[in-house]
């Protein structure tokens, strides 16, 4: 409530991919646990994938609920259903259909803002990958000033000293810039320059030179609020963010806990990376040749189920 007993009542929009619905359905929950009233946009084929958890915790008296809007995957050029990245990856999708996937996307525009116009909500909290897309950016500026694909060129507006060559970017970033996937990346970043902020799934003393950084010199307001996590207080809530793992929690913890202090590396590529086997291979022996302790969370791929 705000200070005239208004109800403030906040939109939020993730991006169609379960490592993004996660963490913001988590953040929806959150304001709805602070008095906010929660409202989250998805589309009809994602809506199941959180209705159980928002049920749970309506049923804590909190205001929250979901919304949907029609996905045009067609007019994309994508099949139709295809609503989840998880849908691209799983039937190894290419750049070409995560750029369409990304293009549908943002033919949502239309009917949120008539959404906005009936609803009104106080604030709209939208998840799409706009600090992935500044990144892209920034290397598409900087490759351009090396004329060689084996010459380092070290990125632009970034904390630290990053360098990269054109060998070791992906296809889509080898292209020039004046490109439909590259015009898109410039609207979507220029979407979130106009935004009033950003709301950070991190806090302030596990990255203190990177918030300052994005403050102080990119002069951009940014709240670091993680782990948004932690408002999952229940069993069922805890268990069921995201896909059954195949090992169990108690025994992943009893070997974490042999293990010295600081000995133990966690690797994960992100849900929408998407290795084929013999890339899978390599990366395990190289991991195992290292000598290094880790953790590695590898998706199951769903056609192939040999481990």
């Amino acid at each position: 409530m705000d200070s005239l007993g208004h109800q403030l009542h906040i939109f939020v929009f993730p991006y169609m991919a379960h490592g993004h619905m996660i963490p913001i359905v988590d953040l929806a929950k959150l304001f709805a646990l602070r008095g906010l009233k929660a409202t989250i946009i998805t589309t009809p084929l994602n809506a199941p994938l959180i209705s159980k958890t928002i049920q749970r915790t309506k049923g804590l008296g909190v205001d929250i609920d979901i919304r949907t809007l029609k996905f045009p995957p067609v007019e994309a050029g994508l099949p139709e259903g295809c609503e989840n990245m998880d849908s691209i990856t799983s039937h190894n999708g290419s750049f070409e259909l995560i750029f369409r996937f990304n293009k549908a996307t943002t033919m949502l525009q239309e009917p949120l803002e008539m959404l906005l116009q009936e609803c009104q909500p106080d604030c709209l909290v939208a998840d799409l990958l706009s600090m992935g897309y500044r990144c892209c950016c920034q290397i598409w500026d900087s490759k351009k000033k090396v004329s060689s694909d084996s010459k380092p060129f070290v990125l632009t507006n970034v904390l630290g000293e990053i360098k990269l060559t054109r060998k070791q970017l992906p296809d889509g970033l080898r292209q020039d810039f004046d490109t439909d996937y590259s015009k898109l990346m410039s609207e979507i970043v220029e979407s979130e320059l106009k935004s009033f902020g950003i709301i950070v799934n991190s806090f302030y003393e596990v990255e203190p030179a990177y918030v300052d950084y994005y403050r102080k010199v990119l002069g951009r307001r940014a709240w670091p609020i993680g782990p948004v996590s932690l408002c999952n207080r229940g069993i069922e809530d805890k268990a069921q963010r995201g896909n059954e793992a195949s090992i169990s929690e108690n025994e992943c913890l009893k070997w974490l806990d042999s293990k010295k202090p600081n000995s133990v590396i966690y690797i994960c590529f992100r849900s929408m990376v998407n290795f084929n086997a013999s890339q899978l291979i390599e990366i395990a022996r190289a991991l195992e040749a290292s000598r290094q302790e880790f953790i590695w969370v590898v998706r199951r791929d769903k056609k192939n189920q040999e481990d």
